[in-house]
């Protein structure tokens, strides 16, 4: 039904005059809807929404609106148009307004008026498309600073598949024009297809997360894995959090979250023990890797990682790139 909802309004988005580039060089494009000028009628309130991609919670968009006092939400991309923007104001409703700025280049991450709308936003979704394009135009740059002042100001963030996979500490970057599977990763976890960039944002309880998306529809368990091993060379407290297509993953300010999702839909907490065996060019070993599952009747701390009530959970190993007994929801 939600799949049908977007054909529709791309539709009439087709159908509305086009949004002219809001910088002459044509760094950025711009979409608005509702009004700019209206008063935000709640207070904000730290949280991060943590989306796998696919279809919408529009619950969990419900709780984000709430967390940016039914303000005003900007959007962020680096492809696309106004969609989503206006899926959010008409669809999920209960915010004043809703800006789009579709990147084209990095040098939008400079421009002022861009810095001015998300000085001012209420709320911030970054969404799905390419991370590598995220990486590129906003690493070391005001826009990346500005997302964590955001953060810092008490104000929601949330981002859904590339727009997730660049939330952890340690991120997925997809460097190399792709987006590796678990088989390859695997086989290579120390090689250069794994492409993991550190120092994109630092947001509270991220730091030693990497995170995926599109989780179980695209049997991303194995790679997660081999991200958290590379990821431990530098950061031996790194650990892994996937979550599902059409799940969220609901932080409140203390850090307690809950999950949003369709029946069968999950996130994934991966916490191997100890060191791996990791050596360029060669397969992961890795002798014991916890998994376990969170389900809407559940919940994650992400103060200290334990889950109440968990879905599913076990000990799964890594012997010559392959991934044995790992635990599958019930």
């Amino acid at each position: 039904m939600k799949t049908l909802l977007r054909l529709a309004l791309a539709v009439l988005a087709l159908l509305a005059p086009a949004a002219a580039p809001a910088r002459p060089d044509g760094s950025y494009s711009y979409y608005a809807v509702g009004d700019l000028a209206a008063a935000r009628r709640g207070a904000t309130a730290p949280a991060l929404m943590l989306v796998g991609g696919g279809d919408w919670d529009y619950g969990a968009f419900r709780w984000f609106a709430e967390r940016a006092g039914h303000g005003h939400i900007v959007v962020l991309r680096a492809s696309g148009e106004g969609q989503a923007g206006e899926e959010i104001y008409r669809q999920v409703g209960g915010v004043a307004s809703v800006q789009t700025i579709v990147f084209h280049s990095r040098a939008a991450a400079n421009d002022t008026r861009v810095l001015d709308i998300l000085a001012r936003a209420d709320g911030i979704f970054i969404a799905g498309g390419d991370q590598a394009n995220y990486v590129r135009y906003w690493k070391d740059t005001p826009i990346a600073r500005a997302l964590d002042a955001h953060v810092r100001k008490g104000r929601p963030l949330g981002g859904t598949s590339a727009g997730l996979a660049i939330l952890g500490g340690t991120a997925y970057g997809a460097m190399d024009g792709g987006s590796i599977d678990s088989p390859a990763a695997l086989a290579d976890p120390g090689g250069a297809a794994v492409t993991l960039v550190t120092g994109f944002l630092h947001l509270p309880r991220m730091g030693h997360i990497v995170t995926d998306t599109h989780f179980a529809k695209r049997d991303r368990l194995g790679r997660l894995v081999a991200f958290v091993a590379k990821a431990r060379l530098h950061d031996p407290r790194a650990v892994g959090l996937g979550v599902d297509e059409g799940a969220a993953l609901c932080v409140e300010a203390d850090g307690s979250a809950k999950l949003h999702a369709p029946p069968g839909g999950h996130a994934w907490l991966v916490q191997p023990r100890g060191a791996p065996r990791l050596r360029p060019g060669k397969p992961l070993d890795w002798n014991s890797v916890q998994v376990t599952g969170i389900a809407p009747d559940g919940a994650l701390d992400l103060n200290t990682l334990q889950v109440t009530r968990p879905a599913f959970g076990g000990v799964a190993r890594v012997a010559g790139g392959k991934l044995i007994g790992a635990p599958e929801p019930k």
